[in-house]
Formats: C-alpha cells, sequence, structure tokens
C-alpha cells in the first residue's frame, strides 16, 4: 500500500505519480572536523624597513648629529660663557655716623673700572671690573656674590633697586644684565643697541644710554620706552625729527632727556628735549627743539621745567624753560679748559641731592637750586660733585675731603684723605657707615 503524499491531496485524491527524492543525510558534525583539519595559510610577518644594516647607520649618523649640535649649541652659547653665584640677603649694616667724623681711613680697596661712579645700595657695595660684578660686604670688602660673562663690562650703574651691567658685544655696548645689589640674583635682561663709550643716566624708572648718533631710553625692567637719533633696522622710516647729527651731551630729569645736537645747516649748536616714553618707541615726542647762540655747548643738568647750558664762547651758564626760550644767564668764571672738550661719556659730571644739583666742572664744584638751577655758589679746588653723608654734604678736594653747608657752601671742615698718589677726579657714594671714592678704575672704601 502506497504512502499517501505529505504534501496533501488535490481534489480528495491521492498522488501517487509523483518520484519520491532522496536528499541523504550531511554530517555537520564531520565537515567541521574537516574545516578544523584543513592546514592554515602562513601569514609572513612584516619586515621592519630599520633592519638593513644601511638603514641602521643613517638612524646612527642622525643620532650623531643632533648630539653634535646639541653640543654646539651649548658651546656657544651665553649660559656657558656666564657664570653666576648669588647670596643670599646681607645682614644689617651699622648706620652712619651723626656727623661726618673728624678722620676717615681707608679700610679696603677693589678694581672698578666700569662704574663712573660708585655703587653703595643699601647693605652691599658693587664692583664691577673685565668681565665681572662682585656684590661685596661693605666694611670688609668681601665678595658675597659673583657674576661674570666672556665679555667686557662697558660701564655699570645703579638704577632705582638694581645694577645694570652693560656689556661689550659685536660693535657696541649691546648685551645688559640687570642684577639685585643684595643677592646678585639677575632680574632682567635685554639686548639693546647702545655705542661704545656709553654712559647710564637715571631719571626715576627710565635709564638713558648716551652716545654720539643714538640715544635709548629703557624702563626699570630693560623695555626699551624710547629711541632718539639714527635708528637700526628701521622699520617705520620718517619717525625721527633729524638725521645727520652728532650728540655732544646729554641730560635727564623729570621724565625728559635733553641733548646738544650739531646738525648739517645750523648756524650753532641745538638743544634738544623729549620725553622718555610714548606711544612708540621709535617716535619721540619733542617737548622743543631750540638753535643756540653759540657752539661747544654743554647740557649740564635738568630739573622740572628747566635746564642749564654752559655757552663756553659767551662764557656764560643759560637757564632755559619748558618753551624753550630763555630764562636768565649767569657769568661762568671757569679755565677755558674746563670747558674745552665734550664729556666723556657725553654726560657732565654731577650729583644731585633734594635740594642741590653740583656740578664738577673740572677745577671748581658749583651749587645749582634743585629748584630751578639758579647758580648758588662756587667751590675752588675741588676734585668732584658733592653727596650727603652722615647727614652732611661732603665735596672731595685735594688732599681730602670738604664738609660743607649745602646752603651757602660755607665750610665746616675739612678731613685729610690719603689717596696713595691718586691725582684725578673722585666720585663719592656712601653704603651705612662706609664712604665710598671712585678713584679712577679702583673704589676705595674709607671709614
Amino acid at each position: 500500500m502506497s504512502e499517501p503524499f505529505a504534501g496533501g491531496n488535490e481534489g480528495g485524491k491521492h498522488r501517487h505519480d509523483l518520484p519520491v527524492l532522496d536528499y541523504g543525510i550531511e554530517d555537520v558534525l564531520a565537515n567541521q572536523g574537516a574545516l578544523r583539519a584543513a592546514p592554515k595559510h602562513a601569514v609572513k610577518a612584516r619586515k621592519s624597513p630599520w633592519n638593513r644594516k644601511r638603514d641602521r647607520l643613517i638612524a646612527l649618523g642622525i643620532a650623531v648629529a643632533v648630539l653634535v649640535a646639541a653640543l654646539l649649541n651649548w658651546l656657544t652659547s651665553d649660559n656657558r660663557a656666564t657664570s653666576s653665584t648669588t647670596a643670599p640677603p646681607p645682614a644689617g649694616l651699622s648706620e652712619a655716623p651723626q656727623a661726618v667724623p673728624g678722620s676717615l681711613t681707608e679700610i679696603w680697596s677693589a678694581p672698578s673700572s666700569a662704574t663712573p661712579v660708585p655703587i653703595g645700595e643699601g647693605n652691599s657695595v658693587v664692583t664691577a671690573d673685565g668681565g665681572e660684578v662682585d656684590g661685596r660686604d661693605p666694611q670688609t670688602g668681601e665678595i658675597r656674590w659673583h657674576y661674570a660673562r666672556d665679555l667686557p663690562l662697558c660701564t655699570a650703574a645703579l638704577a632705582g633697586a638694581r645694577v645694570n651691567a652693560v656689556y661689550r658685544k659685536d660693535t657696541g655696548c649691546s648685551e645688559v644684565t640687570q642684577l639685585d645689589p643684595g643677592t646678585g640674583r639677575r632680574t632682567a635682561q635685554r639686548n639693546g643697541d647702545a655705542e661704545l663709550g656709553t654712559q647710564l643716566l637715571v631719571d626715576g624708572n627710565h635709564t638713558t644710554t648716551t652716545g654720539k648718533k643714538l640715544l635709548n631710553v629703557w624702563r626699570e625692567d630693560l623695555v626699551k620706552s624710547m629711541e632718539y637719533g639714527e635708528v637700526p633696522a628701521i622699520v617705520n622710516p620718517q619717525r625721527q625729527p633729524r638725521t645727520g647729527c652728532t650728540y655732544g651731551s646729554t641730560a635727564v630729569g623729570s621724565g625728559k632727556v635733553g641733548v646738544i645736537e650739531r646738525c648739517a645747516g645750523d648756524p650753532a649748536d641745538r638743544f634738544t628735549v623729549f620725553k622718555d616714553t610714548g606711544d612708540d618707541a621709535d617716535a619721540p615726542k619733542v617737548v622743543f627743539s631750540s638753535v643756540l647762540a653759540g657752539r661747544s655747548a654743554k647740557v649740564v643738568a635738568m630739573t622740572g621745567d628747566f635746564a642749564a647750558i654752559a655757552l663756553p664762547e659767551q662764557k656764560l651758564l643759560v637757564i632755559y624753560g619748558a618753551d624753550g626760550n630763555q630764562r636768565s644767564a649767569y657769568p661762568l668764571q671757569l679755565p677755558d679748559a674746563d670747558l674745552a672738550q665734550d664729556p666723556p661719556g657725553g654726560a657732565m659730571i654731577t650729583s644731585r641731592t633734594q635740594d642741590g644739583i653740583y656740578w664738577f666742572t673740572g677745577s671748581k664744584t658749583m651749587a645749582l637750586s634743585a629748584e630751578d638751577l639758579t647758580p648758588r655758589w662756587t667751590l675752588d679746588n675741588a676734585t668732584g660733585p658733592g653727596v650727603l653723608f652722615a647727614g652732611q654734604l661732603v665735596v672731595p678736594i685735594k688732599g681730602g675731603l670738604a664738609v660743607l653747608n649745602e646752603t651757602d657752601g660755607s665750610t665746616i671742615r675739612t678731613v685729610g684723605v690719603d689717596r696713595r698718589g691718586y691725582p684725578g677726579p673722585v666720585r663719592l657714594s656712601s653704603a651705612g657707615p662706609v664712604l665710598l671714592e671712585q678713584r679712577g678704575n679702583t673704589l676705595a672704601a674709607l671709614r
């Protein structure tokens, strides 16, 4: 009996004429075993491009080149050519005496050819010679801190509460380092454009570098705030008021810079005053510029709205006001040699107290009013300007010091000082009970 067709029937009848197909039975597990047994295709490892000897040599060469470049950079770097030893803040220093002692003796001395004026600040004395700047104990001269470059110093000066040390680099005095006088810590550094032979003129928070063709002004952080003259690498031309002029002498005061200019086409010397800061450092804000009555003029000092100009041909000291006009004139009874040449470094030898400005002419010291620069008195036989020490005005003279009444210049007493045969100009400063004398290239401490 035939099996009915599992697919159902048609018209109620069974279908017996369809063939039965035998598909067989698939052994799935056996197939999986066969797949597992099938050999896998081997995947070849990727060969490193640096396995060849040539490639390893190239890599080694690159590494050596980098090391050599780093070594050369270190060998020629400023850091390698700089040595610096700092110190903790100095101990307290005894105060100056109530009056200038009746005798003063040299207690130590040291080379300091780069300081036109002795640097005494707080409890430290700073000397600068060769390429070295040293912070010393005022009473012993012992070196407490040390800073040195493999460059010669151009000059060094106290600017506010910091010491600015200017080094010669390339063709000018272009590297400036600022140091804390108590510890020797470097507080700022810049590259500038100061000329050889420059001096630093300090007025409040600004320092001006002197020069024959270019003056620069820096803020207390050594950022340039103004430049006047032949500016190198000019970016914006036509910003300087005149070109081709040379400068004889420079003075600063009350946020302004005054300079004696000698320009082609002018019938005599020119005196120009400009502000020490402005919107753009290469665009000076000129207060006034006046042609003077003669040649070989020297700007002696500036204060407030006044400037004192020495006119050797007329033998006059002329006072100019803020408008550039002459206010007054006073006769100058000086040897011709005192004003025959422009001052070394482009700045007259002066000092300043709260009440007076003291000008060393070369043979005399002349006191000017700090208010309007009116001459007050003159001391013959002087060898430098005066300073306050122990509450009194002290002026260097041949063979010692003169203690003077600051108001009228009368002599209170004199103090003998053995300068070991040194005959030249003397600049004074002090640190506590110690009086400092700059004698040419040597600093001497007296007590």
